[in-house]
């Protein structure tokens, strides 16, 4: 390919900062890159899946660029900028007809992408859960698409991994190739109404379309997703599961699936689509296929260091394709406000690869509320015993859905009532999976100093008050007999082996 114009471009820019100027290529752009500024100018490539070839196809998919990046990292992206000039003797901006055009960024160093966050081992959990906050508040308030559609149609989902099967097959040669084609073509029989399903309900949408760990970057304390994908709409109006999938098959392709159900576990708290979990699993597979393809189409940017290695995503197609779909089971938990009930939740879907359903944050949902909103700021009375029935209502379809999407699950409320426990208890007969109850305790003292910290601190989303411990600790209803049998006991005052939890629980199943 012809580099005159960027080679050019590298030397105006080096003459003009008086520094060297790094040079990045990818397989569908090159990126030049000073001490502060990134300047991003499209190859006039032509693929199946995009195409570069004109000066006007350029200039239109900068400037798509600049406006669907803005949506999730608006300080990043500055403008878009002519270049003017002749290709031997470019200048960037100015008079005359463009002759190209280039995307300019503020620079980051690669040391803030997540991966390298990772290997390094400088990610912050939060990090991850502010991230899927944001990207979930994002997600909900992206346009639709409204039926019927191309986007989001189970034969555009069935076509589109089939068609990158077909591009890894043109290749190499791979026997596990012809597995997952099966897979593929299995499932799409399988999820064929569920995708009906999800497009009907709104789940299709215009979301990032690229969102592996190489296209997230820590700017300003807080993670941020860029470079989406700007130059196919049918790649960027997809199921908001589908999106999230590239993130979540990434991490665990790096060897962290307690990241990627710690992510999950923010989203699903934020944007409540537990539905989705039914099409999550053949997403992962989907986008590990991507990524494995995508290794193959042409230079890649180098990593940072030799720490952050690249893994195997066609071995981790197969795995995510063949893990087993019957480690299903439900746990709930029990005890009273203070005990450590999310606390220990928490941890411990990070170490089973499980999903919680919490009951704090489902109550406020049913009534339009965030997490972290205060009901009583609000106006709402949202305790009562009907917003409570709703609440267990709600929580049964949640974990309904996630058991039946093959998920270990573990619904985190008080669960005081023993018809409370015993509707769950049931839910778990009907779909004969295992069933046990995480029974977490400790003093009474301890309960309250911990219930007054939370309440002065405002950052949960639990709003028990000291007034709310008095009354569950008059009037709970204790485990019976048969109950005590089904339950794991902790004693939440000293730490909690998670390990050991994990591993008691599982045995119940």
């Amino acid at each position: 390919m012809d580099t005159t114009l960027v080679q050019a471009l590298r030397e105006s820019l080096q003459r003009e900062t008086g520094a060297r100027v790094e040079l990045v290529e990818t397989h569908i752009s090159w990126v030049l890159l000073t001490a502060t500024l990134a300047y991003k100018l499209k190859k006039p490539v032509h693929f199946p899946f995009v195409d570069f070839a004109s000066i006007a196809a350029r200039k239109h998919f900068c400037e798509e660029e600049l406006r669907l990046n803005r949506r999730f990292a608006p300080s990043l992206y500055l403008d878009v900028v002519p270049v003017c000039g002749t290709r031997e003797a470019p200048r960037l901006g100015g008079d005359g007809v463009p002759i190209d055009h280039v995307v300019r960024m503020r620079r980051f160093p690669q040391a803030s992408l997540l991966c390298d966050l990772l290997a390094a081992g400088r990610l912050e959990s939060a990090w991850l859960d502010g991230f899927a906050r944001r990207l979930a508040a994002l997600q909900g308030a992206a346009e639709r698409v409204v039926p019927p559609s191309a986007f989001g149609a189970p034969e555009s989902i069935a076509r589109a991994a089939t068609d990158v099967v077909n591009q890894l097959l043109a290749q190499r040669s791979d026997g596990r190739l012809a597995a997952l084609a099966a897979w593929i073509g299995e499932q799409t029989q399988v999820l064929h109404m569920a995708w009906t399903v999800r497009q009907q309900g709104g789940a299709v949408r215009e979301c990032h379309g690229d969102l592996h760990m190489a296209n997230v970057v820590l700017v300003d304390g807080e993670l941020a997703a860029f470079d989406c994908i700007e130059f196919d709409p049918m790649m960027r109006w997809i199921d908001v599961m589908n999106d999230i999938a590239f993130l979540t098959m990434d991490l665990k392709a790096q060897g962290r699936p307690d990241l990627a159900f710690r992510f999950l576990d923010a989203w699903l708290q934020h944007s409540g689509d537990h539905a989705g979990l039914r099409v999550l699993g053949f997403y992962e597979v989907y986008r590990a296929l991507v990524r494995a393809m995508a290794a193959g189409l042409g230079p890649q940017a180098a990593p940072a260091s030799a720490a952050v290695s690249k893994p195997d995503y066609l071995a981790c197609a197969v795995q995510l394709a063949h893990s087993p779909r019957g480690r299903a089971r439900l746990l709930i938990t029990h005890g009273f406000s203070g005990s450590g009930k999310s606390t220990i939740a928490s941890q411990l879907l990070c170490a089973a690869g499980a999903v919680r359903i919490r009951s704090d944050v489902e109550r406020k949902r049913l009534f339009g509320l965030d997490p972290l909103a205060r009901s009583a700021e609000r106006g709402l009375a949202i305790y009562g015993a009907e917003a409570t029935r709703r609440t267990f209502e709600r929580l049964r379809a949640c974990a309904r859905d996630a058991l039946l999407a093959g998920y270990p699950v573990i619904v985190d409320a008080a669960f005081l009532r023993s018809a409370e426990r015993r509707s769950f208890q049931g839910l778990a007969a009907e779909l004969d999976l295992p069933f046990a109850i995480l029974d977490c305790r400790t003093a009474e003292a301890v309960l309250r100093r911990r219930v007054a910290e939370r309440s002065t601190s405002g950052t949960d989303a639990s709003e028990a008050s000291l007034e709310v411990l008095e009354r569950q600790l008059a009037s709970h209803e204790p485990l019976a007999l048969d109950e005590r049998a089904l339950a794991i006991e902790v004693f939440t005052e000293d730490a909690v082996d998670i390990a050991s939890l994990e591993a008691r629980w599982r045995a119940q199943g």
